[in-house]
């Protein structure tokens, strides 16, 4: 018995390692849309070196002038999907963390068609994660979420490919209806400054969240499981707050969160929390 527990002690720092998951925050692909290698950052939950089996998947998206390592760093992503994962509040799952803060800053085209990061985000990174890693590819084991900008990015591309998302979790979304001035703002702040007057009334037509809204297909209004959270002190309130009422009055279902708290990092790591959960439900039903 003694000898024993002499081993069980020696195990004990290896057991508890293999209840963790791994993080790796400075991996890259090469994208031969935006012609330069881009980075990434990935959460691998803590049984799948050891299991054969494919995992759902979360890309969570960081905020302006953060990048892949935001989530990692400040978001606390091992932590918190460790410990949901291990009291049963979130399944097993792999997040994905993708760079957009290289070349230029953001997760949609640039309006001149010269810098494509949502072609290369569709075209190109979802399938080298999901053939990299042992992924479910289906859309009902598939979540996106972000914070700020990625959250805005959340918007963006859960609105465009409903067909690719079960759930999608907008944080402090970047949600401002566009007019045409708020559209030439966010485009200098990006360093879009080479499109013509044509080109940005495109551009304004394809990252509208209202007008996506507003004409969404009766078919597609139920799929995609919406879960939109932001502070009452956060200065992107209005936005979120707007979009919510857009798709109350256009029928689409949708959990609508207003919290204490501002824009900033105390307040997402708790939502969080309640995103991998939020998603988790959807993985267990299977919604198509």
């Amino acid at each position: 018995m003694k000898k024993f527990t002499i081993i069980l002690i020696m195990l004990l720092p290896t057991l508890t390692f293999a209840q963790t998951g791994k993080v790796f925050d400075n991996l890259s692909m090469k994208s031969e849309i935006l012609n330069m290698d881009r980075k990434y950052a990935i959460y691998l939950p803590p049984d799948y070196e050891t299991s054969k089996r494919s995992y759902p998947v979360l890309y969570l998206l960081h905020g302006g002038g953060d990048d892949q390592t935001g989530w990692v760093q400040f978001g606390e992503v091992k932590y918190i999907a460790d410990k949901t994962i291990k009291k049963g509040k979130s399944t097993p799952m792999i997040i994905v963390m993708p760079d957009a803060n290289s070349g230029k800053r953001g997760f949609t085209n640039d309006a001149a068609g010269q810098w494509r990061y949502e072609d290369f985000f569709f075209e190109e990174f979802m399938p080298f994660i999901e053939t990299t890693y042992r992924i479910k590819s289906e859309k009902r084991y598939r979540a996106i979420a972000g914070l700020s900008m990625g959250g805005g990015g959340t918007y963006y591309y859960a609105l465009h490919r409903p067909d690719l998302f079960q759930a999608a979790c907008p944080l402090s979304a970047s949600a401002r209806p566009i007019n045409k001035e708020g559209a030439q703002s966010y485009m200098k702040r990006r360093g879009m400054t080479d499109a013509s007057e044509e080109q940005v009334e495109d551009w304004m037509k394809k990252y509208n969240i209202h007008e996506m809204i507003k004409n969404m297909p009766e078919d597609k209004k139920k799929s995609v499981r919406w879960y939109i959270d932001c502070g009452d002190d956060d200065f992107l309130y209005e936005g979120n707050s707007l979009v919510h009422i857009a798709m109350r009055k256009n029928d689409i279902p949708h959990e609508f969160r207003i919290r204490d708290g501002k824009h900033d990092w105390t307040y997402w790591r708790h939502s969080l929390y309640d995103v991998l959960n939020f998603i988790s439900i959807g993985f267990h039903q299977g919604i198509d």
